[in-house]
């Protein structure tokens, strides 16, 4: 897309799309639920509320258009490497309404830096960069205010219609994927941050990769067989933490009267057996595929399976084409509050016929989260950089919560593998057995 008039157009839309859905998720609750933590593992949700607007602040308003800070003296307060979460209610933080006056302020400024501003000649502003780079930020904070939710207890403050239903007859519990190189990462994606550039060629082993995610019933029969209490299926650290927490299920799951049941913004239900499992940790989906015979897919395996088309040869924007998301192709953008059944959306099936890689939960994969061939930190260090390293997993694919424009065919995520207030799932794969 060259057309600046375009970019203007597809800019203020995808902030405009951030806008209201920080809106539902903050305005739904009072503001003592906005100033409270409702977890040490999350921000209070009034904290995440003005460091959006900080952040949009400081890239568009002063970095894009050179103009003088609104406030300064709250830079500090919103630096999200400057504070962990667990600390953050200690803060000097702006009140709900001062916060929501900040916001608005801000966002008017930046409206009509958005009328004017040059979308060519600096790396931050081609194609509209930085504009998407905000509205991508502002979703992944709309995703941690979503996880928030999730964590918060208390009637439920959301609601959203049923995804549609998913059917896996038919289909095969597996895919192959051939062996051969492909193309991984991107260049030419305007909105594609750090950490997935730059494209280049991988050479990938053949596999097998399981045709839907992990669902709940698959993982109910790993926690009957007792794979919470055999050490052999997991890594030394993995046990270590289901033992130190007395760990048996999935996060948010209970069993009651003889029935598994799960919290899910703020409603108490029986786990759906045809969903696919949430909430589990790396160290979770690690030890169903080792007690299943199998593996977690490698990152490059599950861009592969997600991306390539056998016919042409080409790596497709999408699991389904180049063609943007629509409802019929995934379940993004918190327009349901749960994913879809499994076997879900077939006109977002990949060329090789794997289903569900994009929207519904996030995936595990076997990977650390590690720099491409010629990596260039931009605009910023903090993004990516500074987590490269063995200490974090990548996840890939997006999940319910994610919007479509922070979520690509090769849009990476990270997290601890510890981590399960996350919305993470899983597949397996396999190697393919050498005749």
């Amino acid at each position: 897309m060259t057309d600046p008039e375009a970019l203007r157009r597809r800019a203020l839309d995808a902030l405009t799309t951030a806008r209201a859905r920080t809106a539902l998720l903050t305005d739904c609750v009072d503001d003592g639920e906005l100033t409270a933590q409702h977890s040490p593992l999350m921000s209070p949700l009034v904290w995440d509320l003005a460091h959006i607007s900080n952040q949009e602040e400081q890239w568009l308003v002063r970095a894009v258009a050179g103009h003088q800070a609104l406030r300064p003296e709250i830079d500090s307060v919103y630096d999200a490497f400057e504070h962990p979460r667990a600390t953050r209610p200690t803060l000097p933080l702006l009140a709900p309404a001062e916060a929501r006056t900040y916001a608005s302020d801000v966002r008017g400024r930046v409206i009509d830096i958005l009328d004017s501003a040059p979308l060519e000649g600096r790396p931050l502003t081609d194609a509209a960069f930085a504009f998407g780079m905000i509205a991508q930020h502002e979703q992944q904070h709309d995703e941690t205010m979503l996880i928030t939710h999730q964590l918060r207890r208390g009637p439920a403050a959301l609601t959203a219609p049923e995804p549609p239903a998913g059917n896996t007859d038919g289909l095969p519990p597996e895919v192959r994927v051939p062996a051969g190189p492909f193309i991984m990462g991107t260049s030419a994606e305007p909105w594609a941050l750090d950490n997935e550039r730059p494209a280049h060629e991988r050479f990938v082993a053949e596999f097998f990769i399981d045709t839907v995610p992990v669902t709940n019933g698959d993982y109910l029969r790993f926690i009957e067989d007792g794979g919470y209490r055999q050490e052999r299926w997991w890594a030394p650290e993995g046990w270590a933490q289901i033992r130190e927490h007395d760990i048996g299920a999935p996060l948010f799951w209970r069993r009651e009267a003889g029935q598994w049941l799960r919290r899910r913004f703020g409603v108490v239900e029986p786990v759906p057996e045809h969903e696919p499992v949430l909430h589990v940790s790396w160290y979770e989906a690690d030890a169903y595929a080792r007690w299943a015979g199998r593996r977690l897919p490698t990152e490059e395996e599950w861009e592969k399976a997600a991306r390539h088309d056998p016919v042409t040869g080409r790596s497709l924007r999408h699991p389904w084409g180049d063609e943007d998301p629509t409802p019929e192709r995934a379940n993004l953008g918190q327009r349901h509050l749960r994913p879809a059944p499994a076997g879900s959306y077939p006109a977002g099936a990949s060329p090789l016929g794997v289903r569900q890689l994009i929207g519904d939960v996030w995936e595990w994969t076997s990977s650390d989260f590690l720099p491409y061939p010629g990596f260039v930190a931009f605009p910023y260090r903090e993004y990516s950089e500074v987590f490269f390293g063995p200490a974090h997993k990548v996840l890939r694919g997006g999940s319910f919560a994610v919007d479509a424009v922070a979520c690509r065919g090769t849009f990476r995520n990270w997290d601890l593998p510890v981590r399960r207030q996350i919305f993470s799932g899983f597949r397996t794969a396999r190697d393919a057995v050498a005749s």
